[in-house]
């Protein structure tokens, strides 16, 4: 027995690497014998310069940045494909996990230390650069982004404007004289979702609460993003709500997109390009996802459907183990998973669930691997 597993990160809990070698030994308690065939996974969001890094046999370089509220950091990124790609995330420069909850300040998150990472890898003589775009805690319509590579703003005043969602609604003058495009770069977006701007599908309404937006908030936040739009659009012609996946990491996809020219690809059909998971799954006899929660929203781009999609195609069984399994899990099962499963096997505090996933991950797994393999030597009818 062949199988293959490829699981995203349980966030805050274990990496996609712990992930895979708790399922592995929880498959090899049961049969010695079974040959497992594991892959880091990622899908743009926390893991994925990791992924690529090992998938691609990257090398690690490091930067100081800023993060989300200008705080001075040491993160990381990888160089692929001989030095010339590089791997870069939002997650480990401005990222949400990077600050507690009760910590977060999303009016005066900036998205400049993205900019300042891009622009060290572009230093360094890399022609093409991809980005992660899931996990981010700022919400600046990718103002900072624009700033770290020479954009300026300013309000009605002309008094100079810092690059936070603060100042959204204030911005009436824009300079981009000293604006550098990346000309000669190729940028593509890593992101799983596809939400413009604005609006009540959009980066604020969408993503706003969990980045610390109360939702009384919500409606004026996203009115200083539409002034932001509008603003921007003035001056080049270009309207960033256009396009699909604009609202990634609170706007820093629609300045990828509108203003750099990025081209979006979801996080893992990007990664899986670049391994040789799809010829692995033509000849195994099953294959393993899961994630930290699946519910409705596995379905938009997620890691596990990301899988299931490769597995369909070879009409291979997938089943998905996860932490945790929340609202519309079950209309996952129409996309073609023949089995889903929570860990969790009784009531426990969220510190409780964090600290004993690894062993009941291994626990499930033994369970349901017990289960196939009776089914597998028994002809039964139902």
């Amino acid at each position: 027995m062949k199988v293959v597993i490829a699981c995203d990160s349980y966030k805050g809990c274990m990496s996609s690497r712990e992930v895979a070698d708790h399922i592995e030994e929880g498959i090899h308690m049961v049969k010695g014998d079974v040959e497992t065939i594991s892959y880091v996974i990622a899908d743009g969001g926390e893991g994925t310069v990791e992924a690529f890094h090992q998938t691609c046999q990257g090398v690690k370089q490091k930067v100081g940045a800023s993060d989300a509220y200008g705080r001075k950091i040491q993160t990381e990124y990888t160089v692929i494909e001989n030095g010339n790609t590089a791997v870069i995330e939002v997650a480990n420069i401005i990222g949400l996990n990077m600050h507690e909850r009760e910590k977060r300040m999303p009016f005066f998150g900036s998205s400049f230390g993205v900019g300042t990472v891009i622009l060290d890898a572009v230093e360094k003589g890399c022609k093409k650069i991809i980005i992660g775009l899931g996990g981010s805690a700022t919400n600046d319509g990718g103002m900072g982004l624009l700033q770290s590579l020479g954009c300026r703003f300013y309000d009605s005043e002309h008094k100079y404007l810092s690059p936070q969602a603060i100042n959204l609604d204030k911005v009436r003058y824009i300079d981009f004289h000293r604006m550098n495009y990346l000309q000669g770069i190729e940028l593509i977006a890593a992101c799983d979702v596809k939400n413009h701007l604005l609006g009540e599908e959009g980066a604020t309404f969408v993503f706003g609460k969990q980045k610390g937006f109360f939702p009384n908030q919500l409606k004026k936040v996203d009115a200083g993003m539409e002034n932001f739009r509008n603003q921007i659009k003035r001056y080049t012609q270009i309207d960033i709500n256009e396009f699909e996946g604009g609202g990634a990491a609170g706007g820093i996809g629609a300045v990828l997109i509108g203003i750099l020219g990025a081209k979006m690809i979801p996080g893992i059909e990007l990664l899986t390009s670049y391994s040789d998971m799809e010829e692995m799954v033509k000849d195994c006899d099953l294959v393993i996802t899961g994630e930290g929660q699946s519910d409705k929203q596995t379905m938009f781009g997620k890691v596990p459907v990301g899988i299931l999609n490769i597995a369909n195609r070879y009409q291979k069984p997938t089943i998905c183990i996860s932490g945790a399994l929340g609202i519309g899990y079950m209309e996952l099962f129409d996309l073609g998973f023949v089995g889903i499963y929570s860990i969790s096997d009784r009531a426990m505090t969220f510190q409780q669930a964090l600290e004993n996933a690894p062993e009941k991950l291994t626990a499930a797994t033994y369970s349901i691997m017990k289960t196939i393999l009776y089914f597998s030597n028994h002809q039964v009818s139902v």
